[in-house]
């Protein structure tokens, strides 16, 4: 696995359209590509890097998945978001230069590694990579927005099918199935993230399966009736996210 990891630059990479390669050309790429690190596959709950841990470079999630959460002074957790392939991590530590979040593996991941340093450099050299950075913390910015409006005052019905549209549309826009998928979280953190407890989390996923809109395989989720799902999710979001999949 990991050999075959440190065989594929960013310019063969299938989620250079999703990182900040994407708009760059052939030479571009090839200097991006020489400050990319790569790291050993990291396991399932090991942590990449923790909350308040100085921040020396971003991460790319390359394969698998990430939860990043917070420590409360009472030692308790709460869930802040999942990555998944393509998807950008430690932005959050731009305000002061540490990291505002733990963030563990979910599954076997594996990262590309960008040193903040490096980066800099490139962003002299390559203005359309710190453009291509903008248009990722403003993608990181409206993400943010769909999670307020999930977390918002909705029914546990609502934000367990928000949950499940949201991940559809994640996951479609990585050129996978958008009505098929896996939860690599544990249903404790999903409950977690959405304020609910794990009963509840499993109840509605029963209730959704018996309405004929999903159908539940261990962790595997399969979404049989994209409309009727949208039909509850609709009313509680913003008209780009609820139109996915059409």
């Amino acid at each position: 696995m990991e050999s075959i990891f440190h065989k594929v630059d960013c310019l063969h990479c299938r989620l250079s359209e999703l990182c900040l390669s994407n708009g760059l050309n052939k030479e571009e790429i090839q200097q991006l590509t020489s400050i990319v690190k790569s790291k050993r596959p990291i396991k399932s709950d090991e942590f990449l890097y923790r909350q308040n841990d100085q921040c020396e470079s971003f991460y790319v999630v390359r394969s698998g998945s990430f939860r990043s959460f917070i420590s409360n002074t009472d030692g308790s957790e709460q869930t802040i978001s999942f990555y998944l392939s393509g998807e950008l991590m430690g932005l959050d530590s731009l305000q002061n230069g540490r990291f505002y979040c733990s963030v563990v593996a979910m599954e076997t991941s594996t990262v590309c590694e960008l040193p903040l340093a490096k980066l800099n450099e490139i962003y002299l050299q390559i203005p359309a990579v710190q453009a291509q950075m903008t248009r990722i913390i403003g993608r990181e910015i409206a993400s943010d927005h769909d999670k307020i409006v999930l977390l918002g005052n909705r029914s546990a019905t609502e934000k367990m099918a928000t949950f499940l549209l949201m991940l559809s549309q994640r996951y479609y826009s990585l050129g996978y199935s958008g009505t098929r998928f896996n939860l690599s979280m544990r249903r404790y953190d999903i409950a977690n993230f959405l304020g609910l407890t794990i009963e509840t989390v499993s109840r509605q996923l029963s209730s959704l399966s018996k309405q004929g809109i999903i159908t539940v395989d261990q962790r595997g989720i399969q979404i049989d009736n994209m409309d009727l799902l949208k039909t509850i999710v609709e009313p509680c979001l913003p008209k780009r996210v609820s139109s996915i999949n059409k």
